[in-house]
């Protein structure tokens, strides 16, 4: 027939038992098995040899087997099972031919091959179709009665949960009616199913429990084969739609998923060759757990070699994806789905676990992605934050109400792009990373309050520095009574204005109060630390300072004018005066005073370096020395700068240093008497006017003695001042005599020069005085090669001659 040309078939089991599963797999293939999910029917055929089960099934089927030839006689034809693919029927059905039973090849010993090839069919179709002679039909001894005995045996290792329908194809019919003959074979059947041995949970179960049995007739094929085709297509109906509801494999339970076919029936037959008791519904979870296996794992293979996600997951790694989430939702989706649509037909429960891993390990896959995303946002965002943090501090936001809302809006971005970025398949909690982006927030935010509190009190410090160095170190040089007193209102006085200032400004980071206190009291401390640092300094230097004071005090009047020692002065009570002073100025820098508390410092300075008899007096009896200790009385150590021996080793130092000074003056101011004193002693005038009464009487008699004693005073007395006879003989005889020798012919000279200038000038009607000569400045050095701390200046004119001493040019260290 011509619908044999387009059948496929395969030896799926051989003589021997072995199972073909490269043929199986090529058969689904071919027949596309695999895509019609449970829209599938199994039918087998069973009966004696040579009883012609393959001429049935190629007519009934438009099957390819091989079938007997009756001119060769009577023989094996079908050796192991074959299956074929029904052309022509819908559903899709398959059509296993067995092995006939009875033959004489295996012998009447060898049934092995008979029970499991019965039991395979069995398990594995849906309807099974039982051929047998027409005149064995009431007959005790008949053919068909082992083999039905064999199908109810191996029906009780069957745990099967639907019903299989045996349909008894009458062969070679005769006279008697069917509707005889059925009645008859149905009876016999009920026989041979009591007489099996049944397990003692269905010693009273009856056939129909696990049977649906239907009965036709055909005509024989050699005598009647127009009639028999007749009837074979009449039949061939019954099997289209045979899976509906009614139909002759309308029991669906427990079938097997046309894509599990091929490992079920592989799997079914081990079982039977190793002569175990077969449990359909386990070997369907077991069979709908490997496909579901095999369906998940081409999924998830089939995932990863998506070229959508490969670009997904390749471009997340750099930088973020622009509705991510939705993306791999679909994607997901997508696989998923094409899961169900292969596995919706198999157990429900290893279905719904087999997904559940499947998605589990997509999810897995695709996790790092998600976190990857998850990252980019929370480094946007965190920089998107800092920026706007920095922005809104510019603007002169309050730095706690700026970074209450840069976070809140912050925040709130993170949670609606990590909402963008969920995946509808997985419950993910992207809370981990907004706990690590509040950390960071918290973190940048609490690094520029540092920054920004450090930058406040450095400021602050800064402007105290600049208010209280100067003015401090001011005060301390002009050291007085009311140095200390100042130098607190001072001190005060900017305190408050900076903490002031500084309070106004801590306001905005809205921190507790303590805490505002103690960096309040730390603002208050560094000022006091300002004015202490700079005594301290200033303390250093005290040497120096007293120095200066003494000798400004001592080389200058009350006028601030250069003093001139002209011989009145009282170098003692000067000294006394200047070395007070500077006495004050240690007294002050002895010790920090910013407390208000009365000290004698002052005192005890006085008594035992500027008057240490009186001070020896008001003692009497002790011999200690007031400055032989290490602190002060009524004054910390730490408020100490300079103990009492420092002070008194100090003073002793300055006195050194003072007394060449001293020493001048008293030099200068001696000098200036005996410049003073230029009449001869009265003895010697006396002598002058009896010695020379005769010369003076010689100069009465001739005037003109007087005029050229006149001419020669001027000349002299003009070379006294040009000459600076009396500065010159101030450093010595020798170096006077010999400065006057280079300087006496040029101021000759220059006299004459004049001179005749003057007596080729026209005259005069009313001559003028000849204008001061200017006086000359010599300058005296001590022959040691020491800086002197004092200089001597002579000034001559015509009505005499002063000594003044200026300030020291050099102060001696």
């Amino acid at each position: 027939m011509g619908e044999r040309d387009h059948c496929c078939s395969t030896h799926l089991i051989d003589g021997d038992g072995t199972f073909n599963i490269t043929g199986i797999d090529s058969f689904m293939k071919e027949v596309k098995l695999s895509e019609c999910g449970l829209s599938y029917a199994v039918v087998a055929i069973m009966g004696p040899q040579s009883s012609g089960k393959s001429t049935l099934l190629n007519h009934l089927f438009g099957t390819n087997f091989r079938e007997m030839d009756a001119f060769k006689g009577r023989s094996q034809t079908t050796k192991g099972i074959w299956m074929a693919h029904c052309v022509g029927i819908e559903p899709c059905t398959i059509v296993m031919d067995l092995e006939g039973t009875d033959g004489r090849e295996r012998g009447e010993d060898d049934t092995a091959f008979e029970k499991q090839s019965a039991l395979f069919a069995l398990a594995v179709s849906d309807i099974v179709l039982i051929n047998m002679w027409c005149h064995d039909i009431g007959r005790e001894q008949a053919a068909n009665k082992p083999l039905l005995k064999t199908v109810f045996q191996v029906m009780m290792r069957l745990f099967s949960p639907r019903k299989t329908t045996l349909m008894f194809v009458i062969r070679d019919k005769t006279r008697t009616p069917l509707e005889n003959l059925e009645p008859v074979l149905r009876e016999d059947i009920q026989k041979i199913w009591d007489s099996v041995p049944k397990p003692q949970a269905h010693k009273e179960t009856p056939l129909s429990e696990f049977f649906n049995v239907e009965v036709v007739a055909l005509s024989s094929f050699e005598e009647k084969e127009e009639h028999f085709k007749e009837q074979v297509a009449n039949l061939r109906q019954r099997f289209f739609q045979s899976i509906a509801p009614g139909g002759l494999a309308g029991d669906r339970r427990g079938v097997v998923p046309a894509s599990g076919f091929s490992f079920s029936a592989q799997q079914i037959w081990k079982v039977i060759k190793e002569n175990k008791d077969l449990d359909l519904p386990a070997h369907k979870v077991m069979v709908a757990t490997v496909r579901c296996e095999e369906i998940a794992n081409e999924k998830f293979s089939s995932f990863i070699a998506n070229e959508e996600w490969r670009q997904l997951e390749e471009t997340v790694q750099s930088h973020p994806v622009p509705g991510f989430g939705r993306k791999l939702t679909s994607i997901l989706e997508v696989c998923l789905s094409e899961y169900d649509v292969e596995a919706t037909y198999f157990d429900e429960g290893v279905r719904s676990s087999k997904r559940k891993q499947l998605e589990d390990k997509l999810l897995q896959l695709v996790q790092p992605a998600y976190q990857f995303m998850l990252g980019h946002i929370r480094s946007g965002t965190f920089d998107r934050f800092k920026e706007a943090f920095q922005n809104s501090l510019t603007e002169g936001k309050g730095f706690a109400v700026a970074a209450r809302d840069c976070t809140e809006y912050s925040m709130s971005q993170f949670d609606e792009a990590s909402a963008d970025v969920d995946i509808d398949q997985a419950n993910w909690d992207s809370s981990r990373v907004r706990d690590k982006l509040r950390r960071d927030i918290d973190a940048h935010i609490e690094e520029v309050r540092a920054a920004k509190l450090s930058e406040l009190t450095t400021m602050y410090e800064t402007k105290l520095n600049e208010a209280l160095s100067g003015p401090v170190e001011a005060l301390l040089d002009g050291a007085s009574d009311d140095t200390w007193p100042a130098i607190r209102k001072l001190l005060r006085r900017e305190t408050e204005t900076a903490v002031r200032g500084f309070s106004n400004a801590l306001s905005g980071f809205e921190m507790d109060e303590v805490t505002k206190e103690k960096m309040l009291l730390r603002l208050e401390d560094h000022a006091r630390g300002v004015v202490e640092a700079k005594a301290k300094e200033e303390a250093g230097r005290v040497v120096i300072r007293m120095k200066d004071r003494f000798s400004t005090l001592f080389s200058h009047d009350s006028d601030s004018m250069p003093r001139v020692w002209t011989g009145k002065e009282d170098i003692r009570a000067i000294t006394k005066t200047a070395r007070s002073a500077s006495l004050k100025l240690l007294s002050v820098m002895a010790a920090v005073r910013l407390d208000d508390n009365a000290d004698s410092i002052e005192n005890t300075l006085a008594l035992a370096l500027i008057d240490p008899k009186s001070g020896a007096a008001a003692n009497r009896g002790i011999s200690i020395d007031a400055l032989a200790s290490s602190s002060w009385e009524e004054v910390p150590s730490s408020k100490t700068l300079l103990t009492p021996v420092q002070c008194k080793s100090l003073w002793r130092q300055f006195k050194v240093e003072t007394e060449y000074t001293v020493s001048q003056a008293i030099a200068a101011q001696e000098a200036s008497k005996r410049s003073n004193n230029w009449l001869p002693p009265p003895w010697a005038i006396v002598a002058l006017v009896v010695l020379g009464f005769n010369e003076f009487m010689t100069l009465l008699r001739n005037p003109l003695y007087l005029g050229v004693i006149f001419v020669a005073f001027l000349l002299m007395k003009a070379l006294w001042v040009q000459l600076d006879i009396s500065g010159e003989f101030r450093n010595g005889a020798l170096p006077g005599i010999l400065s006057i020798s280079t300087k006496f012919l040029p101021t000759v000279m220059n006299l004459l020069r004049k001179l005749a200038e003057e007596g080729q000038s026209p005259g005069n009607a009313n001559p003028q005085r000849n204008p001061p000569v200017p006086a000359k400045t010599v300058t005296s050095n001590d022959n040691g090669g020491l800086s002197s701390s004092a200089s001597s200046e002579i000034t001559s004119s015509e009505n005499g001659t002063e000594y003044s001493s200026p300030a020291p040019r050099q102060k001696v260290q």
